[in-house]
């Protein structure tokens, strides 16, 4: 299954769930929470007002392992302007963010961080339910955002 035929598919849409793509094309499938859809707001409202730029939710990003779907993203407007007429982005924003789910591994998290920055990303966020805040980019964990000192925690 490519992007097109899920983008496509009647029975897909308007479905509690976010839908990914694995490498070899099947869904998968995450449900959402209350708390995890009012973090993903909250989190789109802060980075529009602290960085500005372009504020991506649910962004399909083309990945060497399928297509993956960070809940949040920013991006800077040269960014936007060179993929705004793609189905699926061929690369990573500057910042992919996942809200941590109940039924997310370490691993998969772990995976999804290597596959934002081998497409581009500069940094993945990882936030946990309570609104803590972890920054990832090339050289591992940091204890800040290279964007931005100001958000550390959602609340």
């Amino acid at each position: 299954m490519q992007w097109q035929d899920v983008l496509a598919d009647k029975s897909l849409q308007d479905l509690p769930y976010k839908i990914e793509l694995n490498e070899r094309g099947k869904i998968e499938m995450s449900p959402v929470s209350l708390i995890h859809s009012r973090l993903q707001g909250k989190l789109a409202k802060i980075l529009g007002t602290e960085l500005g730029g372009e504020i991506f939710t649910e962004l399909a990003i083309e990945t060497r392992l399928g297509v993956k779907v960070p809940d949040v993203a920013w991006g800077t407007e040269e960014y936007f302007q060179q993929h705004c007429e793609e189905v699926c982005a061929t690369s990573a924003p500057e910042i992919c963010i996942e809200i941590l789910s109940p039924s997310n591994t370490m691993v998969e998290m772990q995976d999804k961080i290597l596959l934002y920055l081998e497409a581009g990303a500069v940094e993945v966020w990882l936030v946990e339910q309570q609104g803590m805040i972890r920054f990832f980019n090339r050289d591992g964990e940091q204890k800040n955002s290279l964007f931005t000192t100001k958000i550390t925690k959602i609340s």
